[in-house]
C-alpha cells in the first residue's frame, strides 16, 4: 500500500496537469469559458422547470430547485463516466512512450468533472439564496452523498475505461444507457408520483439513493437514515472494487489494443 501512495505522490504534478488540460480542452474557443459550468445547469433548470411544471404539474415545492438538485448529481455521474470511457484511448500516444500509472488518466477525468460539480453546487446555492429558500445547517452534510457519488462514479469510470479499450462500441451504447438511466433517476419527477412497481425499479438505481440523501440534507433539514448511508457506502465500495479489479486485470494489455 505504501508503494502505491509513494507512486501517487510522485505523479501528482502530472495529475494536476491532466486535470488542467481536460478543463482547457472542454472550454477551448468558448467565449464564456468556465462560466458555462454555472450557466449550463441554470439554463437547463429553467427549461425543464417550464416544461415539466406546466405539462405534468408535479406537486413539488420550489420545483426549479428540485430539478437543479437532480441535475447536480446526475450530470456529474454522466459527465465523469462518459469522459472516463475515452481516458485511456485518447492518451494512447503518451502511454506508448513513457510509463505513467494508467489510472491517473481516468482519475483526471473524474476530478475535472468534480470541478464542474462544485460549480453546479455553487449555482444551486445561489438559486436557493435568490429564491429565498431556507438554508439549513444540514447543508454542510451534503458532502456525504457528494463524496459517495464521486467514489461510485470513479469506480464505474475505471470499469468503462478498461472495457472500452477493447470494445469501442461501448462508447455508443453508453449514451443510450445514460438516456434511459435519466428516466430511472428522480431528477424531474417526485417519487410519490410513481406507481409502486416503478418506484421499486427506480430505487434499485444507486443514483436514486444518493440523490434522495442529497435533497434531504439540502432542502428537508433531514439527516440521512443509517440504512441510506450504509447502502450508499456499499454501492460506492462495490463499484470501486469492481472498477479497480477490471482495470488492473486488463491494464497490461491496453497497449496491444491502442
Amino acid at each position: 500500500m505504501s508503494s502505491y501512495i509513494r507512486n501517487f505522490v510522485k505523479f501528482q504534478p502530472l495529475l494536476s496537469e491532466l486535470v488542467a488540460r481536460d478543463i482547457k480542452i472542454k472550454y477551448r474557443r468558448s467565449v464564456l469559458g468556465v462560466l458555462w459550468t454555472l450557466l449550463n445547469p441554470l439554463c437547463m433548470m429553467i427549461i425543464l422547470s417550464i416544461v415539466f411544471s406546466s405539462i405534468f404539474k408535479f406537486d413539488v415545492e420550489n420545483f426549479p430547485l428540485y430539478v437543479l438538485s437532480g441535475q447536480v448529481i446526475f450530470n456529474f455521474f454522466n459527465d465523469s463516466t462518459t469522459s472516463s470511457m475515452s481516458a485511456i484511448i485518447s492518451s494512447a500516444s503518451l502511454i506508448k512512450k513513457v510509463y505513467v500509472p494508467k489510472y491517473l488518466f481516468v482519475l483526471s477525468r473524474v476530478m475535472s468533472s468534480f470541478i464542474n460539480l462544485m460549480a453546479s453546487f455553487t449555482a444551486l446555492l445561489l438559486v436557493m439564496v435568490a429564491t429565498r429558500a431556507e438554508l439549513h445547517w444540514t447543508v454542510f452534510l451534503s458532502v456525504i452523498p457528494l463524496a459517495m457519488v464521486v467514489l461510485f462514479s470513479f469506480g464505474v469510470g475505471m470499469f468503462l475505461a478498461a472495457i472500452t479499450v477493447r470494445f469501442r462500441d461501448v462508447i455508443h451504447l453508453y449514451s443510450v444507457f445514460t438516456t434511459g438511466l435519466l428516466y430511472l433517476t428522480p431528477v424531474i419527477y417526485p417519487m410519490a408520483a410513481l406507481p409502486d412497481v416503478v418506484k421499486t425499479i427506480v430505487m434499485i438505481n444507486p443514483l436514486t439513493n444518493y440523490l434522495l440523501m442529497f435533497r434531504d440534507v439540502m432542502f428537508n433539514n433531514t439527516l440521512p437514515s443509517v440504512f441510506s448511508v450504509l447502502l450508499g457506502i456499499a454501492e460506492a465500495a462495490l463499484a470501486l472494487a469492481l472498477g479497480l479489479y477490471v482495470f488492473y486485470k486488463n491494464q497490461d494489455e491496453f497497449i496491444l489494443n491502442l
